[in-house]
């Protein structure tokens, strides 16, 4: 990072890593309207001297399945194993997706999954392998449920080990109904001060908590530890053969 583009930031991001995953059913070239919502994020990201990678998940050949390679189980492919290294390149994940019947896209739900597929991983200390890593969501659409879509969305990274700072969402929807998406002319999507003030906020927030785990080496490797658990050690619990 340079001294002009770190000037006024209360830390340093410039080692700090950031992956957004699209959900849009939409594959590349088309135009996708949670895109114009990450690159308002990814700005944010990359301006503070983050790198930031970008994945379209409908690009890639991802096997459905709760397997961390479903190759081992059936499928001839599956481009999962290589997105996963990614994601765990990552100090920050950002899952960013459209709104369909209100709920969170099935690209979406197949990407948490697949995440979920390898949430029994362990780290090197012998914690679930997600720890240390920061989340986060980007939601948008043209009907309501954005708070529905993030709630699932932050209670299933919480869940497989990632952290969540406060106001971790942000997403942007048109009047009920059919109408226009965000990129669209005339939205308003781009312009609307209620999600740009959250989109910034929650990426500021991400920075932050990110920040603060790496200086601190992650969660603190006591109580959390899975191998420690199977192996008896079980101190906030008594022995019961020792009764």
């Amino acid at each position: 990072m340079t001294a002009s583009s770190s000037a006024g930031l209360p830390h340093r991001y410039d080692d700090l890593t950031a992956l957004y995953v699209n959900c849009t059913l939409k594959p590349s070239p088309q135009r996708s309207n949670t895109q114009g919502l990450i690159d308002r994020s990814r700005a944010v990201m990359e301006g503070a001297g983050v790198t930031t990678e970008l994945i379209r998940a409908v690009d890639h050949d991802i096997a459905t399945g709760v397997y961390p390679d479903m190759t081992e189980h059936g499928f001839a492919t599956d481009a999962w194993p290589g997105l996963y290294e990614k994601v765990m390149a990552a100090d920050i994940l950002v899952l960013a997706g459209p709104i369909w019947l209100g709920d969170n896209s099935s690209v979406t739900k197949k990407v948490v999954e697949r995440l979920y597929a390898c949430s029994s991983l362990l780290n090197s200390r012998g914690q679930y392998a997600y720890y240390g890593r920061v989340g986060g969501c980007l939601i948008t659409g043209n009907e309501d449920g954005v708070k529905h879509c993030a709630m699932n969305l932050l209670y299933s990274l919480q869940h497989l080990g990632y952290t969540i700072p406060p106001q971790a969402d942000a997403g942007w929807i048109g009047e009920a109904g059919p109408g226009p998406s965000y990129l669209d002319p005339g939205s308003g999507g781009p312009e609307n001060d209620f999600t740009n003030r959250n989109t910034s906020f929650m990426t500021w927030n991400l920075l932050h908590l990110a920040r603060a785990l790496k200086d601190l080496g992650g969660i603190p490797a006591h109580g959390n530890q899975r191998t420690a658990w199977d192996a008896g050690c079980r101190s906030d619990y008594e022995n019961p053969e020792h009764r």
